[in-house]
């Protein structure tokens, strides 16, 4: 499976890249891609949010009028849930939200996701380069040479580089990303996934 092999001025170079079959030529799991981003979702939730009850609420508990004569519907205290600074009912509760996933599950949903990108032709391979200082104009105009300034667009690049990650963070939609922290959610979010030769053979270390 040969893919083009582009520069950072959008040009495509003279040779060509081979991907993986095993990887980007999988027949896609629907299923397996649904449950590990809800797993990477709920994972992000922190889980604290509370509300007080009637049985919390600092109040008086004597019964604010008689129970039959008013013509109004019949109230305990002044911490009925219907009242004004009453408790809420079945309000939220502090609870954990994190879950557990299968190893070989999140495989196969990260293969699925990379399978996409490559039937759907939004997967660009670009030749290794790097930012001797942080510019934010410069990787814009390497979104724009690659005519995917208007799109959300992920970067995969081998390891953690400072420069690069800096000069992305002011752009909307852009996003930079280690290739041993891929994970399905940001592929399937963003409309273009750019990755770079020396991080391909990564993410087919890891995935293989």
């Amino acid at each position: 499976m040969e893919f083009e092999l582009y520069n950072i001025s959008g040009k495509k170079s003279s040779k060509k890249v081979k991907l993986n079959k095993d990887i980007f030529g999988v027949e896609p799991n629907d299923h397996a891609i649904y449950l590990d981003v809800k797993y990477i979702l709920n994972n992000q939730r922190q889980g604290t949010s509370k509300a007080k009850e009637r049985g919390e609420i600092t109040g008086s508990t004597r019964k604010i009028k008689k129970q039959k004569g008013t013509g109004t519907a019949r109230a305990g205290s002044i911490k009925n849930p219907l009242f004004r600074g009453g408790g809420r009912v079945f309000g939220p509760k502090p609870r954990e939200y994190r879950s557990k996933l299968n190893k070989k599950l999140r495989q196969t949903a990260r293969k699925s996701v990379l399978a996409y990108k490559a039937k759907n032709k939004e997967l660009i391979v670009l030749e290794d380069f790097n930012f001797d200082t942080p510019s934010t104009k410069k990787y814009n105009q390497i979104l724009k040479d690659l005519k995917i300034d208007t799109k959300k667009s992920l970067l995969l690049f081998e390891g953690a580089d400072k420069n690069v990650y800096l000069s992305s963070r002011n752009l909307t939609g852009a996003k930079v990303l280690e290739a041993g922290k891929l994970n399905t959610y940001d592929v399937l979010n963003s409309n273009v996934l750019l990755i770079t030769e020396a991080a391909l053979k990564k993410v087919e270390s890891i995935l293989n």
